[in-house]
């Protein structure tokens, strides 16, 4: 079953006045990764997540715009965080391209040709494609949503489902050769996303973790021992 991943990061002897600069250098880190220096859109949440945004920017980074400076990562967290208060949260949006498997579009079939019924049900390989995913970084205050950013850290990571690191839309006898080239592709990037972080931003801790609680690591090998 698909999971929602996370990474949370601390720092040492934190102070609140300092969250803005460590945004930026997480989303440096994964700019490098991503080869997307561009935010897509920014959102400040009040008291807890619960509550509608009070500040809200969705950046058109195409050629439908005519200025795109807005979107770069220190123009984005400066104009978002231009008034910090300790009970907000400060999220921006941000894109990577992960392989992903898609169904091919076969032809409909003619009907005036006959089909025999034992070739119904072939079912055609997958294609791999590198598809676009959206990852949101998160900087808490400390009193937002009761101080989770003891739980959730100072700077929280949220990658969405883990299905690229697993492909579990796909059934085990899917899970070719191809396959699993291509999850190790997607999980070299987490891995230097989340070394380049603990590299270059000053972090005292990080934790990958996910929703149900269940390493992301286990249920890889659990899901390719199914394979081997």
């Amino acid at each position: 079953m698909a999971d929602q991943l996370y990474l949370s990061l601390w720092f040492p002897n934190f102070r609140f006045d300092t969250l803005s600069a460590a945004l930026v250098c997480v989303m440096r880190q994964f700019a490098l990764i991503s080869k997307d220096s561009r935010v897509a859109a920014a959102s400040v949440y009040p008291i807890s997540f619960n509550e509608a945004p009070t500040y809200q920017r969705i950046y058109v980074n195409d050629d439908r715009a005519e200025d795109t400076s807005g979107s770069i990562i220190e123009n984005a967290v400066a104009e978002a965080t231009e008034q910090l208060h300790d009970d907000m949260a400060y999220e921006f949006e941000m894109r990577w391209k992960l392989w992903s498997p898609v169904d091919p579009d076969p032809q409909p079939p003619d009907p005036n040709i006959d089909i025999y019924p034992e070739f119904e049900s072939v079912r055609l390989d997958p294609l791999w494609k590198p598809q676009p995913a959206t990852v949101k970084i998160l900087g808490f205050g400390p009193k937002f949503d009761d101080a989770s950013f003891e739980q959730n850290g100072h700077i929280r990571i949220d990658f969405g489902l883990d299905t690229p690191w697993l492909a579990e839309t796909l059934n085990d006898e899917e899970l070719d050769e191809q396959a699993t080239k291509h999850i190790q592709q997607n999980v070299e990037m987490l891995l230097a996303f989340t070394l380049s972080v603990e590299k270059n931003c000053g972090i005292s801790s990080r934790l990958l973790w996910t929703e149900s609680g269940e390493p992301l690591a286990q249920k890889l090998i659990d899901r390719l021992q199914r394979v081997n």
